[in-house]
């Protein structure tokens, strides 16, 4: 069936008190999705960021953002006065998140509503920590010491913490008992919360895409409390890390530091981790974008305190077993594989046998060869097109960008030569929802023509990636009017 969707991060939607979250802002973009036509809703992953503010670097592949929760479902529940979200101090912009206010005033917010509840010693509170507390302990103990230790990761903390010790996670779990109690208060609430929009939006008649990164960060609660998933040494170091060589976009390639699966230890345990991530990720989504899926096939481990990239290798994933083994036993498993950059033969073979719709993006399309496997006439159904994602230009940046020749190409393929640039984003965005692909998602930015000061995330950069936020007001009906008629127009509602 013929659908479109777009992609907008939670952390993007206009709401109040700095960041986007679960508000009524964003059960009016639901609203709005449905009168523009759209079946499907893509988001970045979910989980609690911390240095750099990349989704993808979470503290937790399990645990939510506590950013995203709802101050003013606070302000109504009485655990906290409205005059106290207003007077913090939520940095300058409406458009961009201040990250570093966000710390600082979110979580005051969040300790003083934790200080007022009265409600840990209910069912519904129970039962969430019942249900969950094969990686909410590990993820509630890792925050409140990482706290307690000055925010540092967990290779520098005393070796019988680092080591998981019993008896220092007892006395640390005494010690720390309030701090362990208030990030069990944010989780419940962020998952409370998620529950109402996702239910809002399925009854809705929209889909939730979510995104499943390949990789888990270093400081995160994944890697300290199951360190034999990972190429770690006996002292706790990494063998290897994450990364991509290099290539002609980065002389020296992109060094990722994250630790590297052993995929033999996996095996072992029956993909028994993977199975909970998965299940998990099902429960928050109706369908998973499979992160970096060459990774599966082929990973490259980089030398732990290589400088550069240069020097890695490519090793064995684990292949088709793995995903035979998630279908078996993750009940209504949904993945889309973002199958981008080199596409050997034996990635190609993975994504044919699992059956996976790939992604297409169309701003990879027009280059120099005129051959490009992301040009619209050499699509089948059996994937999900992109005029870009979160990690390219917007398509006005893309297409202020071109060179002449890659403009002119993609001009007489779009068929707007001489027309404005915001009619040729508009071309670029009628080519994917015209083409043969299954499923067409376009970023919001590209809907509203914004420039690369929209751009969402410029991959080996730092510093001003995730931030930026579409304003209160900026999706007007105008523009859901186009968004209704080209869905009308290509068959996708």
């Amino acid at each position: 069936m013929r659908a479109s969707g777009v992609l907008l991060p939670i952390s993007s939607i206009p709401s109040n008190y700095g960041i986007g979250c679960f508000s009524k802002e964003a059960y009016a973009f639901v609203d709005q999705l449905v009168r523009s036509g759209q079946k499907y809703w893509q988001i970045l992953p979910l989980g609690p960021t911390g240095y750099g503010d990349s989704p993808y670097q979470p503290f937790s592949s399990f645990a939510g953002n506590p950013y995203f929760i709802d101050l003013e479902v606070f302000i109504r529940e009485g655990l906290l006065a409205e005059w106290e979200c207003h007077d913090s101090d939520w940095g300058g912009s409406e458009s961009y998140v201040d990250y570093g206010k966000m710390y600082e005033s979110r979580f005051r917010l969040l300790r003083t509503a934790f200080e007022r509840y009265r409600g840990e010693d209910t069912e519904e509170y129970r039962t969430f920590k019942k249900e969950n507390a094969d990686w909410l302990d590990d993820y509630c103990l890792y925050m409140a010491i990482k706290e307690d230790q000055g925010g540092t990761w967990w290779l520098d903390w005393p070796e019988e913490l680092r080591n998981r010790a019993p008896e220092a996670l007892a006395q640390a779990r005494e010690k720390l008992k309030d701090e362990i109690r208030f990030y069990v208060f944010q989780q419940f609430w962020f998952f409370k919360q998620w529950c109402w929009l996702k239910t809002y939006a399925n009854n809705s008649g929209i889909k939730i895409i979510g995104d499943v990164p390949i990789y888990v960060a270093f400081d995160c609660a994944d890697a300290w409390a199951n360190k034999k998933l990972f190429q770690f040494t006996e002292d706790n170091e990494p063998k290897s890390v994450a990364g991509c060589p290099p290539d002609g976009f980065s002389p020296t390639g992109q060094l990722w530091g994250n630790p590297v699966y052993d995929w033999a230890y996996n095996k072992e345990t029956g993909y028994e981790w993977w199975i909970r991530r998965i299940r998990h990720c099902m429960q928050l989504y109706d369908v998973v974008r499979m992160d970096h899926f060459r990774g599966f096939d082929e990973y490259y481990a980089i030398p732990y305190g290589a400088e550069t990239a240069e020097n890695g290798e490519w090793e064995k994933g684990p292949g088709m077993e793995l995903f035979e083994t998630l279908e078996k036993n993750v009940p209504g498993l949904t993945i889309i594989a973002e199958d981008l950059g080199m596409m050997t033969d034996s990635v190609k073979k993975l994504l044919k046998d699992s059956g996976y719709p790939g992604m297409k993006v169309l701003q990879f399309a027009f280059d120099a060869s005129w051959d490009s496997m992301y040009l619209p006439h050499k699509f089948d159904n059996n994937c999900v097109v992109y005029t870009g994602t979160h990690d390219n230009e917007t398509t006005r940046g893309w297409f202020d960008n071109l060179s002449d020749y890659d403009r002119k190409f993609m001009q007489a393929y779009t068929n707007c030569k001489d027309h404005p640039a915001d009619e040729c984003v508009y071309s670029l965005i009628r080519a994917a929802m015209g083409s043969v692909a299954d499923l067409c998602i376009i970023p919001i930015q590209d809907y509203l023509c914004l420039g690369n000061e929209a751009r969402m995330n410029a991959p080996g950069s730092f510093g001003n990636n995730w931030k930026w936020r579409l304003l209160k007001g900026q999706l007007t009906e105008e523009v859901l009017g186009k968004m209704l008629a080209l869905t009308r127009l290509y068959g996708r509602k």
